[in-house]
């Protein structure tokens, strides 16, 4: 295995790392603005206000995009083996 190929390993790997995580990132950054617009029209200051509709919203879409995370995993993992065995 040269260089070249384990700097395309590690290409590919944060490409997957931000797949997974960008959209978790999203509804958390979208959730915590609309709260936070919530927070200053009405003058309430809690900060636990802000945790349990992110921790819903992440749950959400765990629940929802869960199963194709784990296929895009699966298929990174069957990759670097195929990667692995054929060296």
């Amino acid at each position: 295995m040269n260089n070249l190929e384990v700097l395309d390993i590690l290409y590919q790997a944060f490409q997957l790392a931000l797949r997974l995580a960008m959209p978790f990132l999203l509804t958390s950054m979208i959730v915590g603005v609309v709260i936070a617009i919530f927070q200053a029209a009405t003058q309430i200051n809690e900060q636990t206000l802000t945790f349990v509709p992110k921790l819903l919203a992440i749950l959400a879409m765990m629940g929802i995009l869960g199963s194709s995370m784990l296929v895009s995993l699966q298929d990174f993992y069957r990759s670097m083996l195929s990667i692995i065995a054929g060296s």
